[in-house]
This record gives structure tokens, C-alpha cells and sequence, in this order.
């Protein structure tokens, strides 16, 4: 997370670069670039998660959601930690830079992994917010959900509506971005709760469902690419 805040400067200076012979508008309407800009909308509301959230407090996600875990699971007082550091790394790792990586990488030839992206920044905002309607309290990582992940959602799903994008293809990407989320929090439980699975089998079931959005529905995706403007 810290290197990513770091390399945020350098990542604008590089697709601004990349797109140097075109107009600023044309490199804000470029697909790669929208990529970019959600990426970097989680590299800031990762910031609030495991860096410093707006109370001031250092790597709050880490304690807040292990306390919110055993809360729910009935064991307030227990010392064994579902969410360890090392399953916050292959969550981010997969589901994030991962994802926002085949995102930028795939477009604008195929229009489904840049979706997908978006939909884990809806559905991450939308629990973010339906957890502090639960609680009645902050969560790490609110704010940004707020003022960041839901803009940026609806302005870009408004944009590729424009482009004439099925919307079968939006309803496709909530429902993998659900599903990442289900077997995010399932897979969490079954490796450092249960002890059914190893992380390294979580970590790699994570990483098969963020390659997935570049397979799934190639062909349907072929036939809806956007045009570059």
C-alpha cells in the first residue's frame, strides 16, 4: 500500500506520457487510463484502511475487522486472529493489482476487466457503507468509499452507458464482484478460522477469480470494445 502511494505520481506522469500526442480530454477518455484512476482510487482508499484513517489511527482495518469477525462469529475474546497481515497482502494482491493491472493491460480491446475493476470498487464501497449502518460507527476506509468509490463508479458506468456497453456486461461484473467478495470473506474463515484450507491455497483461489474477468465473456466483450475518442 505504502509503495503504491508512492508510485501514484509516477503513474499519472507515465499515461500522460504514454499519451502525449493527444488532448487532455482525449487522455482522460482513454480506457487505460480509467484503469488507472480506479487504481488509484483504491491505492488512496487503501491509505485510510492500513495507513492512517481519519481518527488519526495507524493500520485500524487490521484491528477493526478482526474484532468485527469474532464479534459476529462469537468469539469476542479469542486470540486467534481470522484476518491476519499476510491475508490482507494476497487480498490486495489479487484483488486489486491484480484485477486493476489485467484492467489497464486488457483495454480497450476487451471491455470486461475494466467493469470488473469498477464493480469491486461498488461492491467494496457498498459494504464499507452497509457496515457502518450495521454498527452505527466508522470502519476504516468509509470516507473514501463515500466521497471516492461511489462517484467514481456511477460517473464511470454513466460514461460506458454512453458507449453503448450492454448492460448485461455492468450486471455481470456486480455479480463477479459479489462473488470475489463471498469467497474473499469464505475463503478467509476456511484458511485462518477452520483451518480446512493453507493461505497458499486462499491465495491462489483469489488469484483464479481475478484472471477471470480477461477469459470470461471474450466473445461477448469482442463484439461490445469500445471506441477510442
Amino acid at each position: 500500500m505504502k509503495l503504491g502511494m508512492y508510485a501514484v505520481p509516477f503513474m499519472l506522469a507515465g499515461i500522460f506520457l504514454v499519451n502525449q500526442s493527444s488532448t487532455f480530454g482525449a487522455t482522460i477518455r482513454n480506457y487505460r487510463f480509467l484503469g488507472l484512476l480506479m487504481l488509484i482510487a483504491y491505492i488512496i482508499h487503501q491509505f485510510e484502511e492500513h495507513w492512517i484513517d481519519v481518527f488519526g489511527n495507524y493500520y485500524a482495518f487490521y484491528d477493526f475487522n478482526n474484532s468485527f469477525i469474532l464479534e459476529n462469529l462469537g468469539e469476542p475474546d479469542s486470540l486467534n486472529k481470522p484476518l491476519t497481515r499476510e491475508s490482507i497482502f494476497i487480498i490486495n494482491t489479487s484483488l486489486v493489482w491484480l484485477v486493476g493491472f489485467l484492467a489497464i493491460l486488457a483495454s480497450p480491446k476487451h471491455l470486461f476487466p475494466l467493469i470488473a475493476m469498477a464493480s469491486i470498487i461498488l461492491v467494496n464501497g457498498v459494504v464499507h457503507i452497509l457496515a457502518a449502518i450495521a454498527t452505527l460507527k466508522y470502519n476504516p476506509g468509509l470516507l473514501t468509499s463515500i466521497v471516492i468509490f461511489i462517484p467514481i463508479y456511477i460517473w464511470f458506468t454513466r460514461f460506458i452507458l454512453q458507449k453503448h456497453v450492454p448492460v448485461k456486461l455492468i450486471s455481470f461484473g456486480i455479480i463477479w464482484a459479489f462473488l470475489a467478495h463471498v469467497i474473499m470473506v469464505a475463503g478467509l474463515l476456511m484458511a485462518n478460522w477452520y483451518h480446512l484450507i493453507s493461505e497458499l491455497v486462499y491465495f491462489v483461489a483469489l488469484i483464479i477469480w481475478s484472471i477471470l474477468p480477461v477469459e470470461l465473456f471474450r466473445r461477448t466483450d469482442q463484439s461490445s470494445k469500445l471506441n477510442q475518442t
